[in-house]
């Protein structure tokens, strides 16, 4: 579904990606993972469309986004739904009306349609007869649901997931992990996540991509990664790389 070709970008004369390659299978749940600063909200924001790359490919269904422009790449992002880290919810909207407005923006839909999806949305992550409550009102782990259910919404073939689960509680995030993987299941939709929790991401990835200074080291499925010879990959499951930067 998604190929990365050689990657690179650079900011300021400091390279971030620095030629990336990555497969995405249609229908899986890819996880990248890798130490903070190390370029995996740079590698989204690629394949979102929102950054543009200093050299490579990034092929999406067989088109390559890195050359489209304008309404030619738009039509590929109507494909996407994103669940962005932190839930990045509109505060002064009601949580119905947060799940609602990718389906106002984007399509043509009735108004009776709009609140079917919207409410049937908002049932599959569990929080039906929540739609009125506004954002404030409720948990931080509803608010990641809402934030999932609106990516959903549109009903994408793809869908980005951003360190979803930040701030919550080890019992939030798996409860919103085992919440990503019955939905995968049920509409079998391609996932790309970024996470850095270790090891839960285990549990629910199809397979795992561990990225460091800007290339991919490693990819394989969770019992590969897990059990890998690499040593950069092992320091990192153990946590050992973040305690040396944290000791820098």
């Amino acid at each position: 579904m998604i190929r990365v070709e050689n990657l690179r970008k650079s900011f300021g004369g400091q390279p971030v990606l620095k030629g990336v390659n990555l497969e995405v299978n249609r229908g899986e749940i890819m996880i990248i993972i890798g130490q903070s600063g190390g370029g995996k909200t740079v590698l989204l924001k690629h394949l979102l469309g929102l950054l543009r790359a200093d050299a490579g490919r990034i092929v999406v269904a067989g088109a390559d986004v890195t050359e489209l422009r304008g309404e030619a790449l738009d039509a590929v992002r109507r494909r996407y739904g994103v669940v962005f880290q932190g839930g990045a919810l509109f505060d002064s909207m009601s949580v119905f009306d947060n799940v609602a407005f990718p389906l106002r923006e984007r399509t043509a839909l009735g108004r009776a349609e709009i609140a079917e999806r919207a409410n049937a949305k908002l049932e599959q992550v569990g929080l039906g007869g929540m739609g009125e409550k506004n954002p404030a009102e409720i948990s931080g782990g509803m608010r990641k649901r809402v934030a999932i259910a609106r990516a959903l919404v549109t009903e994408p073939e793809i869908v980005f997931f951003d360190e979803p689960t930040t701030g919550l509680d080890p019992i939030l995030v798996n409860t919103i992990h085992r919440l990503i993987l019955d939905l995968h299941r049920k509409f079998r939709f391609t996932a790309v996540m970024v996470s850095h929790e270790i090891p839960e991401i285990f549990e629910i990835a199809d397979r795992v991509a561990m990225l460091h200074e800007g290339l991919i080291v490693e990819t394989g499925d969770a019992r590969a990664i897990q059990s890998s010879a690499n040593p950069i990959v092992q320091r990192f499951i153990r946590g050992e790389v973040e305690a040396t930067n944290h000791a820098a």
